[in-house]
């Protein structure tokens, strides 16, 4: 039977036609390889190389085992080729839809904890609006989504992670950016609001102009951008506030000023998917949803519980 290294072996000394050359390309030592050779020799039965030609020329055993091993390396190349390609389709996988923008505080620990609670699971990030959320989740693109806007669908369970309170952002300027305690909004009534995104329904701009409504306010003048940074950047320059989540203290500037709201705001963090998932890669989102509130002192929804299941379940 014909060693599978010793083969490799001869087949690279016999296509460099030199033993020198093929032990450089093989990063080996030439006495170790030269032995290699003999012993496969050996076990055929006949010479495979004329050792006596320069430069060094095959037998006509030597020719035939030649063809025949180069068929058998493609072979085995190509049947390395394919064990890869079929572990990597099985490799699980977690594509999670996320909005612009909408979270910064907690994602980077969220996805870390997911890593580590989930090292088999490949996860991957794609940023889209609430309705190609939707979509996406419908077609099998993504796998579950972070939202803060509330859908109804009954192909898709909706399951808000928390209420995040919500911050007023002031120019640091303004007569109010640098009183203490919380913000009245009627002073909205005399600032731009500037809102986000733009150019979608339904939007966090729905979600907070309808709560400014809710609380009575008459709201003279709005400014619509697309991006929460592009709205901070108006506010920075003194042209306007804007609400925000409490999570955007993250980007905390010097003309800034975050203050916390006295009439009572929130905005959901809501986690999409599809009804009846119950996949072992959806159920580590909810285990790390639990185990990061519990370190931050925050309770644990009785759905995040409920979700998370047996960890060993596959």
């Amino acid at each position: 039977m014909i060693d599978a290294r010793r083969l490799r072996y001869f087949l690279a000394v016999a296509g460099a036609r030199s033993f020198t050359r093929a032990a450089e390309a093989l990063h080996m030592a030439q006495p170790p390889l030269s032995k290699r050779i003999q012993e496969l020799e050996a076990d055929i039965g006949t010479p495979l190389f004329d050792r006596e030609a320069r430069p060094l020329a095959l037998t006509p055993a030597g020719r035939l085992l030649f063809e025949q091993g180069m068929q058998i390396d493609q072979r085995m190349e190509q049947m390395a080729l394919t064990m890869r390609q079929f572990v990597a389709a099985e490799r699980r996988r977690l594509v999670l839809g996320l909005i612009p923008s909408a979270f910064h505080a907690q994602l980077p620990d969220m996805i870390r904890r997911y890593r580590l609670l989930a090292p088999d699971v490949e996860v991957t990030l794609s940023e889209m609006t609430t309705l190609e959320q939707i979509a996406a989740l419908k077609d099998r693109r993504i796998d579950a989504a972070l939202g803060r806007v509330r859908i109804d669908d009954d192909s898709l369970a909706r399951e808000v992670l928390r209420d995040e309170p919500m911050l007023l952002a002031l120019p640091i300027d303004h007569p109010q950016a640098l009183e203490e305690g919380p913000a009245d909004l009627r002073l909205l009534e005399e600032v731009p609001l500037i809102v986000y995104p733009k150019d979608q329904s339904p939007s966090y701009a729905d979600l907070i102009l309808s709560q400014c409504r809710d609380h009575g306010l008459h709201l003279p003048k709005t400014v619509e951008v697309r991006e929460m940074q592009t709205a901070l950047i108006l506010v920075a320059a003194g042209m306007g506030a804007c609400i925000v989540p409490e999570s955007a203290r993250l980007m905390e500037r010097p003309e800034i000023r975050f203050r916390p709201i006295r009439q009572p705001m929130s905005a959901p963090i809501i986690l999409y998917h599809r009804e009846g998932d119950n996949s072992y890669e959806l159920r580590m989102m909810y285990r790390t949803c639990a185990q990061l509130y519990a370190e931050w002192g925050r309770s644990v929804p009785d759905v995040v519980r409920a979700r998370m299941g047996d960890p060993d379940a596959a």
